[in-house]
C-alpha cells in the first residue's frame, strides 16, 4: 500500500468479530466504522466505499485536490462522488478491518462472515450491500437517518494516489447497537473476536466489552491490530486497558516502534522489532492459561512472532514477487491479516496461519485492491503455490510497483 505525506486527516476503519456458530461453521462478524487518523508514515485506509477513477486531471483541478494526498472532504468536495460516478470508475468496498472481513471470507465456508456497521439511507448504502453480499458477507448494519453512507473518492494519476473521504455515517455508529437484543447474542456465539485499533479513537467502551466476554470464557479469543502509528502515541491510555486481553497482536514495523517509544520502559530504549514483540508478548495477561502471540510484519524483511514466555522470536522469510506480477498493494496488510485470522478460526497451527496470511496477501497484490474476485481456489495443504493469468486489461491502470524485490507485506495497512 501506498504511504502519504499527508497528516492529521481522519479515516474510517472498522472493527471485527470472529464467530463459530451453531454447527461448527466458522463465521466472522465485524462491528462497527470507527473514526481513524492518518499519522506519520500511517497507511491510508479506504472508506465504506471506495471510488477510484484513473489518469484524469481534470478532476483535481475541478476540486482543487493535490496529486498526492489524504485530505477530509469539505463542502466543496461534495459532488465528487457523483462526478467519479459518472465516469469510469471501480467501485470497492474499502476499509482495513472490512478487507480483512473479506480475505478470511475468500477462504472459510460461504456467508460465514457478518458484518456490522453503520451506513446511511441512500444508494451508496445500497452499493455497498450489493459488494458485500457478492463477497459472501452478511450485512448488518445500522442505518443512520441524519448522515449519508461514508465513502472515499481515489484518483489515481500514475503512481500518485488522491483521497478525499467523507465519514457521515461512519463516524454515527453506537455501542447501543453493539448491545442490542439482535446483535449481542451474536457476539455472546462468539469465539474469536478481531478488533482494529482505530476503534480505540472513538468508542472504548465496545472495545472493552468484547475483551471482556472473551476473558469470562477459556474458549474465546481476542485479537488486537495496532492499525497505525498514531494510535500508541496518542491513544496510549484505552489502548493499554485492552492490552491484558490480547490474545494476538497484529501489527507491523513502524507501529510496534511507535508502541515502544509511547511505552517509554528503560528495557525497550534502543532495541529492535524482535525485542519488542517479546516484551509485548510478555505483558501482564488477563486470561493466563492462553499464551499471547505477537505478529509483526516488516516489508520485506522476515515477518516477527513472539510467543508469551518463550525465549526464542520466531522469523518468518517474505518471498519476494516479480515485478510484472505487483498490480496493486492497497490492502496487502488486510489480506495477510485475513488469511491469518482464518487459520485461527480453523485451529490452524500458527506456522499454518501465518503461511495462509503469507499466500492471500501475495494473491491480493495481483489485483486492484483486496477485492478477492480473481483469485484461484484456496488450496487444502500448504505449500501454497499459484498460478494463474488476471485480466488486468479490464482494470484501470494502476501505479507501477515500488521495486522488483518488493514483497506484499511491503505496507500493512490499506490505501
Amino acid at each position: 500500500m501506498d504511504s502519504d505525506d499527508a497528516h492529521g486527516v481522519p479515516l474510517i476503519l472498522p472493527m471485527n468479530f470472529l464467530e463459530k456458530a451453531e454447527g461448527s461453521q466458522p463465521l466472522l462478524l465485524h462491528t462497527f466504522l470507527l473514526l481513524a487518523q492518518h499519522g506519520v508514515n500511517g497507511r491510508i485506509p479506504i472508506a465504506l466505499l471506495r471510488e477510484s477513477i484513473a489518469r484524469d486531471q481534470s478532476l483535481l483541478k475541478k476540486y482543487e485536490l493535490k496529486a498526492n494526498d489524504a485530505i477530509l472532504a469539505e463542502e466543496k468536495h461534495m459532488p465528487l462522488y457523483e462526478d467519479v460516478l459518472s465516469r469510469k470508475h471501480h467501485l470497492i468496498a474499502g476499509g482495513a478491518a472490512q478487507n480483512t472481513a473479506r480475505g478470511a471470507q475468500y477462504i472459510l465456508p460461504p456467508k460465514s462472515v457478518f458484518y456490522i456497521g453503520c451506513v446511511g439511507r441512500d444508494e451508496y448504502a445500497d452499493l455497498l450491500r450489493s459488494a458485500c453480499d457478492k463477497a459472501g458477507l452478511r450485512v448488518e448494519y445500522r442505518v443512520d437517518e441524519s448522515q449519508p453512507t461514508g465513502k472515499c473518492g481515489v484518483l489515481i494519476n500514475g503512481s500518485d494516489r488522491s483521497l478525499c473521504t467523507h465519514l457521515a455515517a461512519a463516524n454515527e455508529y453506537k455501542l447501543e447497537h453493539l448491545k442490542s437484543a439482535e446483535i449481542w447474542p451474536l457476539v455472546q456465539k462468539a469465539k474469536v473476536y478481531y478488533v482494529g485499533g482505530f476503534h480505540v479513537t472513538v468508542c472504548p467502551p465496545a472495545i472493552m466489552a468484547l475483551a471482556e466476554e472473551s476473558a469470562a470464557h477459556e474458549e474465546k479469543i481476542f485479537i488486537m491490530n495496532l492499525s497505525a502509528p498514531f494510535i500508541p502515541q496518542f491513544f496510549k491510555k484505552p489502548l493499554d486497558e485492552t492490552s491484558p486481553y490480547w490474545d494476538y497482536l497484529i501489527g507491523n514495523e513502524t507501529e510496534a516502534m511507535a508502541w515502544a517509544e509511547a511505552e517509554g520502559a528503560e528495557e525497550l530504549k534502543g532495541q529492535g522489532v524482535k525485542e519488542i514483540a517479546a516484551y509485548m508478548a510478555n505483558l501482564p495477561k488477563k486470561v493466563e492459561s492462553r499464551k499471547r502471540i505477537v505478529v509483526i510484519t516488516q516489508g520485506t524483511d522476515p515477518t516477527v512472532v513472539a510467543v508469551q514466555g518463550e525465549k526464542e522470536v520466531k522469523e518468518f522469510a517474505v518471498e519476494a514477487i516479480e515485478k510484472e506480477k505487483l498490480f496493486d498493494t492497497n490492502g496487502a496488510g488486510d489480506a495477510f491479516a485475513g488469511g491469518f485470522v482464518a487459520g485461527v478460526v480453523e485451529g490452524k497451527s500458527l506456522e499454518e496461519s501465518v503461511d495462509m496470511g503469507k499466500w492471500l496477501a501475495k494473491l491480493s497484490i495481483q489485483e486492484l485492491g483486496p477485492q478477492y474476485v480473481s483469485l484461484p481456489p484456496f488450496p487444502s495443504h500448504p505449500p501454497f503455490t499459484f498460478t494463474f493469468p488476471l485480466p488486468l486489461a479490464l482494470l484501470s491502470p494502476s501505479p507501477p510497483p515500488p521495486s522488483p524485490n518488493s514483497s506484499f507485506l511491503d505496507n500493512h495497512h490499506p490505501n
